[in-house]
């Protein structure tokens, strides 16, 4: 008997692994459903498409060197910020912790750099963090995310900048960068759908007669409507009324508090490739002018002994 279950537990996880391979679910999870919908994450008009589903609007920030030498690793820093104390409404129905993600578009040439270019401080600082290429075709842009919002308010991409000397596309320019990151859950879910982390509104007008308490915190509110239909909706137990009995509402009017507390933002930036034959050129004139003076000033004063000692004579 025993040997048959583990026959048909073996059976039934290879069926699993294959029906995986040969027809793989489509994850929603941003930013998976952007990777999966849109060739390339920012619209004609410079919105990213994360702002379609995370409505709110919130802060983003980016950090990078002014200038970077090609074939070198370099860290971009993108900045998340919210209040910490803020908890969301997670796809159960109950509240936790905010997630975080974010979207860097950086200059065709650029990519995430590999593992075995990364210093012991950069694996360091991202470890547990899994960045990885928009798609094929797009290593030049970096997703990550949903990662906690509590430990990686500041999320760090290791890049690496192209050569120009092997990459014949790739020029000594001063390129854009883009960045976009939310926090929180979206609004609106891929399909259009209103998810719960949204006010819940009426679906019908009229008064409000009863709000009845249900199981695990969930309300039953009943509006009865002008010609004596009764509609009953379910409010979950994560969202706040703001309606009472013998309340008059409207269609669509808010019955509960706005429980998002995420959003999204992003913002751009500029990065030089600097060639390096033109930082030694620098350095050499620099260093020509400063010898130039110096002996421009050593001339002076020996011409002023000379004056000095004609005019005693």
């Amino acid at each position: 008997m025993l040997e048959t279950i583990k026959k048909f537990k073996s059976v039934f996880l290879i069926l699993g692994i294959l029906g995986t391979i040969v027809s793989p679910k489509v994850s929603y999870a941003y930013p998976v459903f952007a990777q999966n919908a849109y060739q390339n994450p920012r619209e004609a008009t410079g919105r990213i498409v994360c702002a379609n589903c995370h409505l709110a609007q919130k802060p983003t920030e980016i950090e990078v060197p002014q200038a970077v030498l090609p074939d070198t690793v370099f860290e971009t820093v993108v900045s998340v910020p919210y209040d910490l104390s803020s908890k969301q409404i997670t796809a159960a129905g109950t509240k936790g912790g905010l997630n975080v993600g974010a979207v860097v578009i950086l200059p065709e040439g650029f990519k995430l750099a590999p593992k075995e270019r990364l210093s012991d401080e950069i694996k360091a600082k991202t470890k547990g963090v899994f960045i990885q290429p928009y798609s094929k075709e797009k290593q030049n842009i970096l997703v990550v995310g949903p990662i906690s919002g509590d430990k990686n308010q500041d999320i760090i991409f290791p890049i690496l900048s192209p050569d120009p000397a092997t990459n014949k596309e790739v020029n000594y320019l001063n390129y854009p960068i883009y960045v976009g990151a939310n926090r929180g859950r979206g609004q609106v879910y891929p399909t259009g759908e209103k998810s719960n982390n949204t006010a819940l509104t009426s679906t019908a007008a009229g008064k409000v007669t009863a709000i009845e308490s249900l199981e695990q915190g969930k309300k039953n509110l009943i509006i009865a409507k002008a010609d004596g239909e009764n509609v009953t909706l379910t409010i979950p137990a994560a969202l706040d009324l703001v309606v009472k009995v013998n309340d008059i509402v409207k269609v669509d009017q808010p019955l509960t508090l706005d429980p998002n507390v995420g959003g999204f933002g992003q913002t751009e930036t500029e990065i030089i490739l600097q060639n390096p034959n033109r930082v030694k050129g620098m350095i050499v004139f620099f260093f020509t002018v400063t010898v130039a003076q110096i002996l421009l000033v050593l001339k002076k004063k020996q011409f002023e002994k000379v004056q000095a000692a004609e005019m005693n004579f």
